[in-house]
């Protein structure tokens, strides 16, 4: 299947009363700060928390008419996503992944009836095995990302952007294997060929960031982080979003651990919206400025809420947080305009 304008389309149109329009909102903050105005994407307000609904369900929707298992790699919420959808469609979800996944997101796809199988330590490992259950007993495997049906249903968010705020200038999104910006970025720039739009990704692990600017699928070495859900390789095989991605995004960028902690206290004291580390990137990137200077309105979509609240907890109170082997140093939040 080929992902073009029309697929996103077609996907908007099936999904019309399994999802939410989310809200688009001003960040009255982030304005002030940034002298422009921004606006929040609140996908964080679907059914499942998190803006994945929206590729599980057009891709569960579109599966072949005798599929009775439906599996999937995930770090999470594509996971959750796929077990919603499967309840929907009355078929069986079995998710593969792996030790870096919070026990939160684990428990919430369980709790959605799937079968969550913990394979590795690493997005790699979980694939291997997802792929050797397809093989060995016929699963049929939606990819979190590199799935036509996916990038068209992530897509749609471009086009609500675009519907509720014509003049969006910019959209800043965060970036993991691409599903969301390629979706997005195919979508708005068909509608508005001159809009910006930005990848934004943690610094360790960056599988898309660093193949682009390598100019092929390059595999990274994946790490701890806040931004867990961004984790994971695009795959050396990537069909469709490493092509698209470098097509369409203007630029890619990176941030550091602490910007995602300011980024996640600024989000909560500021809008009073809890989110994932992996949601609020494109904040981190706007406040430490490395999204260059740009006019007119500014989107970022705010991805998903399902954080461990505990770290989440520890984080708002400027604790220190401990990934892996390295520590955050915490600290209380202060704002960045005086």
């Amino acid at each position: 299947m080929h992902v073009d304008f029309k697929s996103v389309v077609a996907a908007q149109s099936l999904l019309s009363g399994f999802i939410d329009k989310t809200a688009l909102i001003p960040s009255h903050y982030l304005s002030q700060t940034l002298k422009n105005e921004v606006f929040l994407k609140l996908e964080n307000t679907q059914p499942i928390g998190a803006f994945k609904i929206r590729g599980a369900l057009n891709a569960v929707f579109n599966l072949p008419k005798r599929t009775k298992v439906v599996t999937c790699c995930s770090t999470g919420n594509h996971g959750r996503g796929i077990a919603y959808a499967a309840n929907l469609a009355g078929i069986k979800a079995v998710i593969f992944m792996s030790s870096l996944v919070p026990q939160v997101k684990i428990d919430a796809i369980k709790s959605l009836g799937a079968k969550v199988i913990l394979c590795g330590e690493n997005q790699e490992d979980a694939e291997f095995a997802c792929q050797q259950a397809v093989f060995e007993n016929g699963f049929v495997d939606v990819s979190p990302f590199d799935d036509p049906y996916v990038i068209a249903g992530q897509g749609t968010i471009g086009l609500e952007i675009l519907d509720q705020k014509p003049d969006i200038n910019s959209i800043v999104l965060p970036l993991s294997g691409g599903g969301l910006a390629a979706g997005v970025a195919l979508a708005v720039k068909e509608i508005k060929p001159k809009i910006k739009v930005f990848g934004v990704t943690m610094e360790n692990g960056a599988a898309m960031h660093v193949s682009i600017k390598n100019g092929k699928p390059t595999e990274v070495v994946e790490t701890a982080s806040l931004a867990d859900a961004l984790g994971g390789g695009i795959g050396s095989d990537n069909k469709y979003t490493f092509s698209i991605c470098e097509k369409f995004l203007d630029d890619t960028f990176t941030v550091s651990e602490n910007e995602i902690y300011h980024a996640m206290q600024t989000l909560y004291y500021e809008d009073r919206i809890i989110a994932e580390g992996s949601c609020v990137v494109g904040i981190a990137a706007l406040l430490s400025k490395k999204i260059p200077s740009v006019s007119g309105p500014i989107a970022t979509v705010i991805t998903g809420r399902n954080v461990n609240m505990s770290m989440y907890t520890d984080i708002i109170n400027g604790r220190d947080i401990e990934l892996g082997n390295s520590i955050i140093k915490g600290h209380t939040y202060k704002r960045d305009v005086k």
